[in-house]
């Protein structure tokens, strides 16, 4: 099947270099002829994601950093004067200082558990609060967890905490924006080498128990969850709101 996004205008927040599950996805959604907007953190991170983001032809590329006042609504003010409206929003985003990502769940401290729920969380509810707006005709939201959510798994700590507080908020805004013809959806990718991933300690034996736990002995690649977001951004899930989809090989079956 061909051109399923024809004419769809995606804005993708969270690529950071092409090894980004958000990157995986952008490609996915081009190829099947959707029309990008393409944001990067900052002025450093800009280097790596404009190349990427002319590579896949982004009509729109802009900085964005969730935690600076009023970045966001700018990013969704210049969509709808490009586009006229959005019919899909990736939202791809986590972070959490590294003492407090280390520590215990009980060492983490306030500002970090704070800085954790703003950005893996919170700034997924302020884009649906722009994107009901924007996306007059309906659309599909998305954002990333991971089974740390669910389980106690690993070293993944408060940020375990923020992805459950974030799988919470996909139920809830897919009753709150429903009755919009907004649907939203959570995919939770098995454990994938990407460059935010490199910061939880003993990642790499995280990467090999993976592999023991899958059921085909296999780690999901960042085409496999592309192909999971272009299902949810495409005419493919129609009916299909609030869900949490594991992208895993079927780790979360097994523990």
């Amino acid at each position: 099947m061909k051109d399923l996004m024809n004419g769809k205008k995606i804005l993708i927040v969270g690529i950071a270099n092409d090894k980004s599950i958000a990157y995986g996805c952008a490609q996915k959604l081009r190829e099947q002829g959707a029309e990008l907007a393409i944001t990067y953190l900052n002025d450093k991170a800009e280097r790596f994601v404009r190349p990427l983001a002319e590579e896949l032809g982004a009509e729109i590329v802009m900085p964005l950093d969730v935690t600076v006042e009023g970045q966001m609504k700018s990013v969704f003010d210049a969509c709808v004067e490009k586009w006229g409206k959005i019919d899909g929003v990736i939202h791809s985003l986590a972070f959490c200082p590294l003492d407090d990502l280390h520590a215990p769940l009980s060492g983490c401290s306030r500002t970090g558990f704070l800085q954790a729920m703003d950005v893996s969380c919170y700034s997924f509810i302020e884009m649906a609060k722009y994107a009901k707006d924007a996306m007059p005709d309906g659309g599909n939201l998305i954002s990333f967890s991971y089974l740390g959510s669910a389980i106690a798994t690993g070293d993944y700590n408060v940020m375990g905490c923020a992805k459950a507080s974030l799988e919470a908020s996909t139920r809830y805004l897919a009753r709150d924006l429903g009755p919009q013809g907004i649907m939203v959806n959570c995919i939770s990718p098995g454990t994938i080498p990407t460059r935010a991933a490199g910061g939880i300690k003993d990642f790499d034996a995280m990467l090999e128990h993976s592999i023991e736990q899958a059921c085909d002995g296999k780690l999901p690649t960042i085409d496999e969850v592309g192909n999971a977001c272009l299902y949810f951004m495409s005419p493919l899930s129609e009916g299909v709101t609030g869900q949490v989809l594991y992208v895993d090989h079927g780790v979360s079956i097994v523990g």
